[in-house]
């Protein structure tokens, strides 16, 4: 969140914004200015005269935006991000979400159905059972918070694109869009589903997906930030409508690659 910045008959672009920079609390903004762009080229790039707090909201928000058409650009879809060893699995893994551990929503997986909608053929919603008999796979990824943390999971589930291909999806939309059990939702592009890492996650470590990760099914993207890794999966869908995110609507970068 941007605190006020006083109102000045005359405000030095570059004071302001590092002002702004000073005060901002959501870290992918402070992480792409400070690494990615000059403090003298913000007012330039995105044709905004940079005067008061309300302006540099909007050079903020312009940035966060132009940030996503690079990274989507430079996205490669066959690239894998790296994998490891079991030797090096963080155990504990770290719980993480906008809300305490004691807050975790319970989610019976005997009534549980993942809801699916949209530019899809097969709209039936799918049990546990039924995803659970689908091919399964496996991989040991970092997961990267944007907070500046780590850790390395095993993850276990469906590769997401056989998903799509099993409920035929159209492929060529945009975005596929998810709600969760606990109120949280984010989007991601179609080029990220489908990448061969992109996963359904229904296990963790070998064991069912304990509830502080997800149970009972999250979506797990190593080329992706923590916060664009969905828990608590309770219904998907496939537009052309860019859905946003929780996060994403409070500011932060929408494409979140790691």
């Amino acid at each position: 969140m941007i605190k006020k910045i006083p109102r000045k008959p005359a405000v030095d672009g570059d004071a302001a914004v590092k002002e702004a920079l000073r005060r901002i609390d959501q870290p992918t903004r402070r992480l792409f200015l400070q690494r990615s762009l000059t403090l003298g080229g913000l007012s330039l790039l995105t044709g905004c005269g940079i005067v008061d707090d309300e302006s540099v909201e909007r050079v903020l928000m312009k940035v966060s935006r132009f940030n996503d058409k690079v990274q989507a650009w430079i996205f490669d879809p066959d690239q894998l991000a790296p994998t490891y060893p079991e030797s090096m699995i963080t155990r504990p893994f770290r719980f993480n979400a906008y809300y305490g551990e004691d807050e975790i929503r319970p989610v019976n997986g005997d009534t549980y159905r993942l809801e699916v909608s949209g530019l899809v053929a097969d709209k039936h919603a799918w049990s546990l059972a039924e995803l659970r008999a689908m091919p399964q796979t496996e991989q040991i990824t970092r997961l990267i918070c944007v907070e500046g943390w780590s850790a390395i999971g095993k993850w276990g589930g469906v590769t997401f694109s056989t998903f799509l291909k099993r409920i035929g999806a159209d492929t060529t939309a945009k975005y596929v869009g998810f709600k969760c059990s606990d109120d949280y939702y984010t989007s991601i592009d179609m080029p990220t589903a489908l990448h061969p890492q992109t996963q359904l996650t229904l296990s963790f470590d070998g064991e069912t997906l304990p509830p502080r990760y997800g149970f009972p099914m999250k979506l797990r993207m190593p080329t992706k930030l923590g916060y664009k890794n969905p828990k608590h999966i309770a219904a998907l869908f496939v537009t052309n409508d860019n859905p946003g995110g929780y996060w994403e609507d409070q500011g932060y970068n929408w494409f979140g690659g790691s």
